[in-house]
């Protein structure tokens, strides 16, 4: 829990630092990864195709036949509170595989909760401005104030167990378990207020007989038994930010442990290569992924940030 704390107040402490010391510049840690040894071609995407790019930490671009989806978008070199004009917090540490300029207009962008490595204002800001008035975002239960002034098409919050029909896709929001708040001072459903507390979503995306898990952050739980049966060719899980984080995060094992339980074909990893914000080694989430993948009757889509798995 300490970890993910001192992740959040990074983006405090750099505001007050910001006012108090016109200089003041926070600490970056080297990159790890300069250079991302893949990237995307969404050009060569078709619309017969399932096609889902890992972009860095919980962002991935869907080409599910035809329809693109980007979640959760975090694309700046920093994530934090956002203050006259910068976003001010902790950098990231690995690029993300494709910059705004080249990711193609989302048809939808899908964003899981507020916290602010995934629901990120100056991304989609930048995002919004490029595109006004072009874009549907779907986002979860008393979230939608965060973002609403920007230049959406439209912007539509969806509950545990509701589910939202948009440009031939069907959207099923689901419970996880994690929290809600993007300030600690806010009402949070994890603390009890189901009612006019921030919540937080998975999603399950269906088209064509086809279906897509978008885990969203979680940590270990049933909750997504509720699809189990239905056709799941990919599941979008979180593996990283487990130790000491484990109330919130789920590990790579578990990850994997309920996407096999729902019947996934295929296993995408996000949250993890891009931010430290949990103590285990930067590399290890992965790792661990790839050595106990064989336990299980699931296939590893993609393992790095900047690959693509596709599906005919």
């Amino acid at each position: 829990m300490l970890n993910r704390r001192k992740f959040l107040k990074k983006g405090i402490l750099a505001t007050i630092g910001s006012l108090l010391f016109p200089n003041f510049v926070y600490p970056q840690e080297p990159s790890s990864d300069s250079i991302l040894e893949h990237k995307p071609n969404p050009s060569k995407w078709n619309d017969d195709q399932i096609n889902i790019a890992w972009i860095g930490h919980s962002t991935v671009l869907i080409n599910f036949y035809g329809t693109k989806i980007l979640t959760d978008p975090v694309l700046l070199s920093r994530v934090g509170l956002y203050f006259i004009g910068t976003s001010l917090g902790p950098s990231r540490l690995t690029p993300p595989a494709l910059k705004i300029d080249e990711i193609p207009k989302p048809d939808i962008i899908l964003l899981s909760h507020a916290h602010m490595d995934h629901m990120d204002y100056p991304t989609l800001k930048k995002i919004t401005a490029k595109y006004p008035n072009e874009i549907d975002a779907i986002t979860a239960h008393l979230t939608k104030d965060v973002i609403n002034d920007l230049k959406w098409k439209s912007l539509t919050s969806i509950d545990w167990g509701e589910k939202f029909e948009i440009q031939s896709v069907t959207f099923t929001a689901l419970e996880v378990k994690h929290f809600g708040w993007r300030f600690p001072w806010e009402k949070d459903r994890s603390r009890g207020y189901f009612e006019d507390g921030r919540s937080y979503n998975a999603y399950f995306l269906e088209k064509n007989s086809k279906g897509i898990l978008f885990g969203g952050d979680t940590t270990m739980t049933d909750k997504f038994n509720v699809i189990a049966g239905k056709e799941i060719e990919v599941a979008i899980m979180p593996i990283g930010a487990y130790n000491p984080w484990k109330h919130a995060h789920c590990n790579p094992e578990e990850a994997l442990q309920m996407a096999d339980s729902i019947g996934a074909k295929y296993f995408v990893p996000i949250h993890c290569k891009t931010f430290k914000q949990g103590s285990e080694p930067f590399e290890e989430p992965i790792n661990w992924l790839k050595n106990s993948e064989k336990k299980y009757n699931i296939k590893l889509g993609l393992d790095t940030i900047g690959q693509t798995f596709t599906l005919s």
